[in-house]
């Protein structure tokens, strides 16, 4: 006897259907979020590398005008938002009771931190999705034997006929959950390693503008 996975679904009872519609669920919104993810860092990149070649060379020049005003036209950028922020602060606190330099590395590591979750929104979703889609295909894998013990009982007996829905239902139901959680985790772990990266670009960048913001000291602001 063969079954198609529309009869396999007809089989089904309520509760392992819903978990069946749950997986697809969770395997959809963990898609969606990686692709959009992916885009993101890629524009990331992508700015950032453009930035940082316009930017480099004001800043070597001590033009910190101009770099601002760079900053300020590339707003979706991290490298460009970060930039901003610490020559903003740097000048603001020029000639103030408390040091410039000191205020600017507070002020850079906090927006560090802020813009790394920024970056990473979504993972979190998709961390669980690699976690419980197991479980829960598992719950299916639960269902499906009971269904299959349900129909020993009500043919009288264990023949092959009686049980293989129940089986099938069993098996599609944990495939499906495991095949959700590995691409969650591969996608999981891609997406962290190209966060991981921008992030120490960040922070390299960031000291890079301090050391020239306090080799300067902002004179030719």
């Amino acid at each position: 006897m063969e079954l198609s996975l529309i009869e396999i679904w007809e089989s089904m009872g309520l509760l392992a259907r819903l978990v069946a519609i749950a997986l697809v669920i969770m395997g959809v919104a963990s898609l969606s979020i990686s692709i959009e993810r992916l885009l993101v860092l890629g524009r990331i990149k992508r700015e950032s590398a453009l930035f940082a070649g316009k930017a480099r060379t004001l800043l070597e020049a001590r033009e910190y005008g101009p770099l601002r005003d760079l900053a300020r036209g590339m707003p979706r950028t991290p490298l460009a938002r970060l930039t901003e922020v610490g020559l903003g602060t740097f000048l603001d606190h020029r000639g103030a009771g408390i040091s410039a330099g000191e205020a600017t590395r507070r002020e850079l590591a906090r927006r560090l931190e802020e813009y790394g979750q920024e970056a990473r929104r979504g993972m979190g979703l998709l961390a669980s999705v690699g976690s419980t889609a197991p479980f829960i295909g598992l719950f299916g894998t639960v269902i499906g034997i009971i269904t299959a013990f349900q129909g020993i009982a009500a043919a009288g007996g264990g023949g092959i006929g009686a049980v293989s829905a129940g089986i099938a239902e069993a098996l599609i139901v944990t495939a499906v959950g495991l095949f959700v959680a590995i691409a969650a985790v591969l996608f999981f772990n891609h997406l962290s390693g190209g966060f991981d990266k921008l992030d120490m670009m960040m922070q390299h960048a960031a000291g890079e503008l301090l050391d020239h913001l306090e080799g300067g000291d902002g004179r030719d602001a």
